[in-house]
């Protein structure tokens, strides 16, 4: 049977995909790319950070089903776990699963071209649950490879659904993240992704720490530049913060997703986030310290429950001061099942939307400020951001960051196999990148016309900016 995948939401739902697409095919599935018309099956994996996600889920599904009456629908992922019985009411989807268990899902289907019995399978979590087994050791035309090392989350912010949807936090054991980075590198994938639900947390059950998933990545032959997903911001200590700079021999790449949220301590309070924003700028200061011209990009909402103008207009001078390179904002959706969804004093949607709008073009001016303040005062053209002093393959993109493998794609060693050396004993930590792997020839694909065509775009902006700070002629 064909299968294909259909993804909203995160990088973790984009690796839980990749696993999954590798366990159908095991199962002799033929796993089609993207979501083409005629398919048996079509697995939706769904998002439900916003209620916007919710409905783009749902659209998904019943779009299929009436594209496909023939075909089998699975809905699967945080949606059906959050919210059971409106996943389950779903009836446009024969297999409704949740975010556990979803080792399953090749069988769940099998079993239903059989006996055609609609399937709604949700177990709950519980307290104490294990890290569940997974890995990926191929994505297909991607360059950057995800690799998901952290799961769940005990923050309960006031607004937010997803540690009813993805349980208590729990990690990939050292061990497994070892046998994974390895298999990744022999494959090819030169950058590395790391990502969790609340990535900060990792390692916590063993007294490890977000770094040693980082040196352990930094540490695999064959790697050559490791990137982090969203970190939260009260997790990122100073002594994480030096140990990331000073033990990766300049593999990490210097972009952080920092989530902010918003940019008044009131409304942070209200929103039951375990910072403010005195904390927030020391961990911002400390990163650009440590990494100098470092990116710093952030997640921001407007009109939670109870925030005024005053608010607003607080948060938007916090994210003018911080300058950010890229802010994600969106306005607040409730979310039933949450402590901000019985809050009085609603925002209406005309104000979110001003809000919203008034957010969104302010830190891109100040990001352009701060990046041309970085250039040295010495060029008479600013250099080509954002990796001075990198060797050319490093920085680009038009090459790709894969290398081609010299065997095909090889699965996981089992477990029995010797793991790479721990980051504690490896003199590669703190070594210099190794030289260039070889690319494979390929054609130019719409993919790279894009990417170019970003390329140059982002260094005429640059050049323009730094035109403007050369003083003139009088």
């Amino acid at each position: 049977m064909r299968v294909a995948f259909y993804t909203l939401g995160c990088k973790v739902n984009q690796y839980e995909t990749e696993v999954l697409s590798a366990r159908f095919a095991a199962e002799g599935f033929d796993v089609v790319p993207g979501h083409a018309p005629g398919c048996d099956v079509y697995v939706v994996g769904s998002c439900t950070v916003t209620a916007e996600g919710d409905r783009k889920t749902r659209q998904a599904v019943r779009r299929f089903r009436r594209e496909n009456p023939g075909a089998i629908v699975v809905l699967t992922g945080c949606y059906p776990q959050a919210f059971p019985r409106e996943a389950a009411a779903v009836t446009e989807a024969d297999i409704v699963t949740g975010a556990l268990g979803r080792a399953a899902l090749p069988q769940l289907v099998k079993d239903f071209s059989l006996d055609h019995q609609r399937v709604v399978n949700i177990p709950k979590h519980e307290k104490g649950e294990d890290f569940e087994s997974c890995s990926a050791a191929d994505f297909g035309v991607r360059t950057r490879a995800f690799l998901k090392i952290q799961e769940g989350c005990d923050n309960w912010c006031s607004y937010c659904i997803i540690p009813a949807a993805r349980g208590p936090v729990r990690s990939k054991p050292m061990p497994e993240l070892q046998s994974e980075l390895l298999t990744l590198a022999r494959n090819g994938y030169r950058e590395i992704v790391l990502t969790g639900i609340n990535l900060s947390n990792y390692g916590r059950e063993w007294g490890l720490h977000l770094s040693d998933a980082v040196l352990a990545a930094a540490a695999t032959p064959g790697v050559e530049r490791v990137r982090l997903g969203s970190i939260e911001p009260d997790l990122l200590t100073p002594q994480e913060i030096y140990r990331l700079a000073e033990g990766c021999g300049g593999k990490l790449c210097p972009q952080f997703h920092l989530s902010l949220q918003s940019g008044c301590d009131a409304t942070l309070r209200r929103m039951n986030r375990h910072y403010d924003t005195t904390q927030y700028r020391a961990v911002a200061e400390a990163v650009r310290k440590s990494f100098p011209g470092a990116a710093l990009t952030t997640d921001m909402m407007v009109g939670f429950a109870g925030e005024t103008e005053v608010d607003h207009q607080e948060s938007l001078q916090f994210a003018r001061e911080i300058g950010f390179a890229k802010i994600h904002a969106f306005a607040y959706s409730q979310r039933p099942g949450t402590r901000a969804a019985q809050m009085d004093d609603p925002v209406p949607y005309e104000e979110k939307t001003r809000w919203l709008g008034e957010l969104l073009p302010r830190p891109i001016k100040s990001a352009a400020a701060r990046n041309s303040s970085l250039w040295p005062p010495s060029c008479e053209k600013p250099p080509s951001p954002p990796c001075w002093g990198k060797p050319s393959w490093y920085c680009s993109k038009a090459a790709g960051s894969r290398a081609a493998p010299a065997t095909p794609p090889i699965t996981p060693p089992s477990p029995s196999a010797t793991p790479p050396p721990t980051p504690a004993t490896s003199a590669r930590c703190c070594s210099p990148p190794s030289p260039p792997m070889p690319t494979a020839a390929r054609e130019f694909s719409p993919t790279d016309f894009r990417r170019l065509s970003r390329k140059i775009l982002f260094r005429i902006s640059c050049s323009l900016a730094g035109a403007a700070d050369q003083p003139t002629n009088s």
